[in-house]
C-alpha cells in the first residue's frame, strides 16, 4: 500500500533556499496522526529551518506541505491548525499562569468562563495545582514554565504541536523528568507531536520515529531501535553515540579485512556492491577478558583507562597493533577484574558487526 494514503502531515520535495544556500533540500516525509516524530541533527543540518517551514514562519522555495490533504504553503502561521512551543517558551511575564494559558482562547473569542474552565482542566492535565491559575509566571520554576507553555499550546487544540528544542536550557535532572512527562502527555492527549532537537538522547527516549538530518536532507527515518541497530551510513552510526570504527574492505563472503592491521572479521551481511567502508561495533556489544575468548571476532589490546558512568563502566583499550583505541562498556555488576596495563582479549558476535558505507 502507498504509505502516503491517509497521510496526516506530508512533505513532498520541500526545499528552502537562502540565496545560493540550500537549507532544506527536497525533503519527502510522511507523519502519521498521533505520532511522536523527532527531527534530530547537528547544528546547521536544517532542522530549525524545517520546523519554521512546518509552522508557517517561513515559506518553502519549492515543494508542498500538506496537512490532511490540504496544501499549507501559503497559509500564514496564525491561520494554521498548528501550534509551536519555542525554546525560550515565549510566555508573557506580566500575565498570570491562567492568563498565559487562556491567551489563544481569548484571541479566538471564547467566553471568559469557558476559558477559565479549559485553563483549569489543562493545569490538572499538566500536573500543576489549580491554584496556580492566579500565580505570576515569574514565580514559577523552569519545569513549571515548561508545563505552562505546553498547556497554552494545548488550549488552542491544534492538530499538531511543534517543539523547537524546549528542554535544551534545563539542567540534566529536570530535563530527564520532562522527557518522560512529555511522552506521557503525548500518550494522554493523542496529539501529533513533531519535535526538533540536537540531543540524540531526547529523541531516543521520547520518539515513535526519528528522522536524522544532515546538510538539509533527511538521511534516515526509523524507530529509535531500527536506527540504532541498522544505521544507513557512517554519519548516522557515529551520530547515534560512541562507537568503535574500523576502516575495512571486502575479503570474501560476509568477511571484511581491517585495512590498518590486516585482521579479518565476520559480519552479519555484506551490502550489495560493497568494497570499502566502515565496520561499526558499539561499546556495549564488545566483550572483554574470558567472555571474549571464544567469540568469532577478536582483537588483543591493553587496558588504558576506565570511566564510571553510573550503572555502567567504560573501558578504554589500546589495540595490540597500536592503530586504535577501543571502547568497551560493561554493567557495574558484570565481572571483570582487569586494570590499567593488563593485556586483554576483546571480542564480539558476528551479528553485532555493523557494516556501512560513507
Amino acid at each position: 500500500m502507498d504509505e502516503t494514503q491517509g497521510a496526516f502531515l506530508e512533505l513532498r520535495k520541500v526545499t528552502k533556499k537562502f540565496g545560493n544556500f540550500t537549507a532544506v533540500d527536497e525533503v519527502d516525509l510522511v507523519i502519521a496522526e498521533g505520532e511522536f516524530f523527532t527531527l534530530v541533527g547537528p547544528s546547521g543540518s536544517g532542522k530549525t529551518t524545517m520546523i519554521r517551514l512546518l509552522v508557517g514562519m517561513d515559506q518553502p522555495t519549492g515543494g508542498d506541505i500538506n496537512l490532511k490533504g490540504v496544501r499549507l504553503n501559503d497559509v500564514p502561521a496564525n491561520k494554521r491548525p498548528t501550534c509551536m512551543v519555542f525554546q525560550d517558551l515565549a510566555l508573557f511575564p506580566h500575565k498570570s499562569v491562567g492568563e498565559n494559558i487562556e491567551f489563544p482562547l481569548k484571541i479566538s473569542g471564547v467566553a471568559p468562563d469557558k476559558r477559565r474552565q479549559r485553563a483549569e482542566q489543562l493545569l490538572k492535565q499538566l500536573r500543576l495545582p489549580v491554584d496556580y491559575y492566579s500565580k505570576g509566571v515569574n514565580q514559577c520554576s523552569g519545569g513549571e514554565r515548561q508545563r505552562i507553555a505546553l498547556a497554552r499550546a494545548l488550549a488552542f487544540d491544534p492538530d499538531i504541536l511543534f517543539f523547537d528544542e524546549p528542554l535544551s536550557a534545563l539542567d540534566f535532572r529536570l530535563r530527564k523528568t520532562l522527557e518522560k512527562e512529555l511522552k506521557d502527555i503525548h500518550r494522554e492527549t493523542g496529539k501529533t507531536f513533531v519535535y526538533i532537537t540536537h540531543s540524540l538522547e531526547e529523541a531516543m527516549v521520547m520518539s515513535d520515529r526519528i528522522g536524522i538530518m544532515r546538510d538539509g536532507k533527511i538521511v534516515q527515518i526509523g524507530t529509535p531501535a531500527a536506527i540504532y541497530n541498522d544505521p544507513i551510513n557512517r554519519f548516522v552510526a557515529q551520530f547515534m553515540g560512541e562507537v568503535n570504527t574500523l576502516e575495512v574492505e571486502s575479503a570474501g563472503k560476509n568477511t571484511v579485512q581491517d585495512i590498518a592491521s590486516g585482521a579479518r572479521f565476520k559480519v552479519r551481511a555484506m551490502p550489495d556492491g560493497f568494497t570499502k567502508g566502515a565496520l561499526i561495533i558499539r561499546p556495549e556489544s564488545v566483550k572483554i577478558g574470558q567472555s571474549a575468548a571464544k567469540l568469532p571476532n577478536r582483537v588483543k589490546g591493553t587496558v588504558y583507562n576506565d570511566y564510571a558512568l553510573g550503572s555502567r563502566v567504560q573501558y578504554q583499550v589500546r589495540s595490540e597493533t597500536g592503530d586504535m583505541q577501543w571502547l568497551v562498556e560493561r554493567l557495574q555488576d558484570e565481572p571483570f577484574d582487569g586494570k590499567a596495563g593488563d593485556k586483554v582479549t576483546l571480542g564480539w558476535q558476528t551479528e553485532d558487526s555493523i557494516l556501512v558505507g560513507d
